[in-house]
């Protein structure tokens, strides 16, 4: 899952230019990081964030190294799981300029964050993004009108009581407003293989190639849960917190 022996490249279709400048929201571990290094064309730029601590250095130590374009900086915000001061904030702005981002990569990060915090990295990624620019994304999606017990202002559920960014499913209508508001449209909506699982979702800034509609999951059901940790997560990879 970390090699790229094909060297082709991580996202295909993409325009040209469009690994000028890579900003990998959720960097984690660097797997998609190592992946794009070793593609027959690689990013002329790469930033990496991440808010698990020791992942972010392990990539500085390890990756960084091999390849002085790859940057990979902590994005110090509170997480229960990876980043557990409570008195970090919630949410942070991108260190990102503005329109610089050709390619902006959220995979597994909109199933992890609460409503308000993707409401503002929603409007973050659509400063940073580039005029051509395209933001590919994971998202987990229900339909609020089957549950019609919630509030207008609630549009996310939760699984889990002690961390609610263990997994966040968010309104498939609100997702599309959400992203209207923000001056965005999904250009490529890739349903799941398993129903309730992750969509992947290529969106960009309004009038930048055509938009399409996001539909209802019609996938087979099936089951495919994450695996438990035993450890505290926020430790892995900090000698002096081990």
């Amino acid at each position: 899952m970390f090699d790229n022996p094909s060297r082709a490249p991580v996202f295909s279709g993409m325009l040209d230019g469009a690994y000028d400048n890579v900003f990998d929201f959720g960097s984690g571990c660097g797997r998609l990081a190592r992946q794009m290094m070793q593609q027959s064309a690689v990013p002329a730029k790469y930033r990496g964030i991440d808010l698990h601590e020791g992942m972010v250095r392990w990539c500085q130590e390890n990756l960084t190294p091999a390849n002085p374009d790859f940057t990979f900086a902590h994005h110090n915000v509170f997480n229960p799981g990876f980043n557990p001061d409570p008195s970090l904030p919630r949410f942070a702005p991108l260190p990102i300029e503005d329109g610089a981002v050709t390619l902006m990569i959220a995979w597994s990060v909109f199933t992890h964050t609460t409503q308000r915090q993707t409401e503002h990295y929603v409007r973050e990624a659509a400063r940073v993004l580039n005029d051509r620019g395209i933001l590919v994304s994971t998202w987990f999606l229900f339909e609020k009108r089957n549950f019609p017990m919630m509030q207008d202002f609630q549009n996310a559920l939760y699984i889990n009581e002690f961390d609610p960014t263990n997994a966040t499913i968010f309104d498939r209508i609100w997702l599309m407003e959400l992203l209207a508001n923000a001056g965005l449209q999904v250009t490529l909506a890739k349903p799941p293989g398993i129903r309730g699982f992750q969509w992947e979702l290529h969106i960009r800034k309004k009038g930048q190639g055509a938009p399409v509609e996001i539909g209802e999951d019609l996938a087979p059901y099936g089951k495919k849960p994450p695996p438990v940790v035993t450890r505290d997560p926020s430790k892995i990879g900090i000698p002096d917190r081990e």
